[in-house]
């Protein structure tokens, strides 16, 4: 008798349940066909009611069940799977190694091939890989041997933890990380990298109440003795033409601060540089800078016309060599950000793949590839396109959203608002409690660390010791014929 009793109640409890749901979808129901017939915005859902707002939802969920179902490996944009998957087993440090053969079209136009050398160099030799100097002309120069670093991503863009992830795991890789346009915060001082610190149109962080570049607080920034660059942002590969955007929802008050902005509105940076009408206004600004500063001083941009960059070695020309920006970061019109309009990342600037050989010869050409360094960065994640940047003629790469999915990005396409998944791009402290800086810090040197040792791999298996003796003899590739041609041909037709 007890159990039938226990029985019994539980049935009564869940039809009590099972009445109370019921009778709260069926009022759901019956206010969302309300609210559906009284409308006018949606025409769906005033011509189908309630059943409409489906066709919202598969909208919102389709480019998640595409990325997890119904893709292949090589098939989604901006990041496949395989690219992705690769990037995660050497952020974790495990097996990096596949089976049965590539899933990469090899004979798809545009593929990249590199030769192997009847005489691979041996990889348990001992060889130091080759170091680069840029500014030699400054006081404080800056060498490095590393050939990949963490390209720019601002504070405010990236949340306070994923920052100081990167901070953490630029010195334990020993590379350096690009600050971004959003200014010095102290989270990107907490590792003790090596930092370079981003100058865009709005100045942030450098700026006077007029917007121009205050010389004291540059001073302030260049102290620190982490800070060993200076980059002068022109444009960049996603919205060329159009300044940084920081939706304002994720203007906090620490943000706010430290841009010198209204908190809560939007950060919307200026498309140019007030200071600039012509290409001698660039010099101008890269010698103020490096003369307050004392260390090298460049530029970034993402190149369509080139003419201004022919205008630009004619003026390095009557002022002298030492005039020259010490490098050249070049952004690619498939670089990534958090915001930006579709009509600028669709349709505007070259991708890297023509624009790195078209600025490298140029350079060349003019006697100045020496003299201003190259680094090529948008979409260099793997070892492979890495390989190709040097071969081409790049001196180093810098990579964002590597790092980003070594810190745990799931490309989720959320990056413009605050709703980041896996926190790296909210300031919801809610969703930042998941992303731990201490362990994703391993990751992102993980990553670093495996990036170059597969990047040696290949230039092992090419007969060259190191990475940067990489040549465009070294690489073929695809043409829409089928045949692989040397990088040095192919570019000979494409111009």
């Amino acid at each position: 008798m007890p159990q039938q009793h226990w029985f019994m109640w539980g049935i009564d409890i869940f039809s009590g349940l099972f009445l109370v749901l019921f009778w709260l979808l069926l009022i759901a129901v019956v206010y969302m066909y309300i609210a559906d017939k009284l409308q006018t915005k949606q025409a769906i859902r005033h011509n189908y009611p309630v059943i409409g707002r489906f066709r919202y939802l598969f909208e919102k969920q389709g480019e998640f069940f595409r990325q997890y179902f119904f893709s292949q490996d090589r098939e989604e944009l901006p990041f496949n799977r395989a690219e992705r998957s690769w990037v995660y087993r050497a952020a974790k440090n495990v097996d990096r190694t596949i089976a049965f053969g590539s899933t990469q079209a090899l004979d798809k136009p545009g593929t990249v091939m590199f030769m192997n050398s009847a005489f691979p160099i041996s990889d348990h030799d001992q060889h130091q890989t080759v170091a680069v100097t840029v500014g030699p002309h400054c006081q404080h120069p800056y060498s490095t041997d590393k050939i990949c670093h963490i390209s720019a991503m601002s504070f405010g863009a990236l949340s306070r933890p994923a920052v100081t992830a990167l901070s953490h795991g630029a010195a334990q890789a020993g590379c350096w990380l690009n600050t971004g346009e959003g200014g010095l915060s102290p989270h990107h001082l907490k590792g003790h990298c090596d930092l370079v610190f981003q100058i865009g149109t709005a100045k942030y962080g450098v700026r006077n109440e007029q917007g121009h570049l205050d010389p004291k607080k540059l001073a302030e920034v260049a102290a620190h003795p982490e800070v060993k660059m200076f980059e002068i942002k022109l444009s960049q590969g996603a919205k060329p033409g159009k300044g940084g955007i920081l939706p304002a929802i994720k203007v906090t008050e620490e943000i706010a601060a430290i841009r010198g902005i209204p908190v809560g509105q939007d950060s919307i940076s200026p498309n140019g540089h007030i200071e600039f009408t012509c290409v001698a206004d660039i010099i101008d600004m890269i010698n103020q800078v490096r003369d307050i500063t004392g260390k090298p001083t460049g530029i970034k941009a993402v190149l369509g016309d080139i003419t201004w960059v022919n205008d630009l070695c004619d003026e390095i020309e009557r002022r002298g060599i030492e005039s020259a920006p010490d490098f050249f970061t070049l952004d690619s019109s498939d670089g990534g950000t958090g915001a930006a309009p579709q009509a600028l990342m669709d349709n505007v600037g070259l991708p890297l793949k023509q624009s790195l050989p078209l600025l490298v010869d140029l350079l060349n050409e003019r006697g100045l590839k020496q003299r201003i360094k190259i680094i090529a960065t948008g979409k260099l994640v793997m070892p492979s396109y890495v390989a190709w940047a040097l071969a081409t003629g790049a001196d180093f790469i810098a990579s964002a959203r590597g790092n980003m999915f070594a810190l745990g990005c799931i490309q989720s396409l959320q990056c413009n608002k605050d709703t980041c998944p896996t926190g790296i791009t909210t300031h919801n402290t809610r969703l930042q409690q998941g992303l731990d800086p201490k362990d994703k810090s391993a990751r992102v040197a993980n990553y670093n660390h495996f990036l170059h040792y597969d990047l040696t791999m290949i230039a092992h298996s090419c007969g060259v010791t190191d990475p940067r003796h990489l040549t465009r003899h070294h690489a073929r590739i695809v043409q829409t014929t089928g045949v692989a041609v040397t990088l040095d041909k192919h570019y000979r037709h494409m111009q």
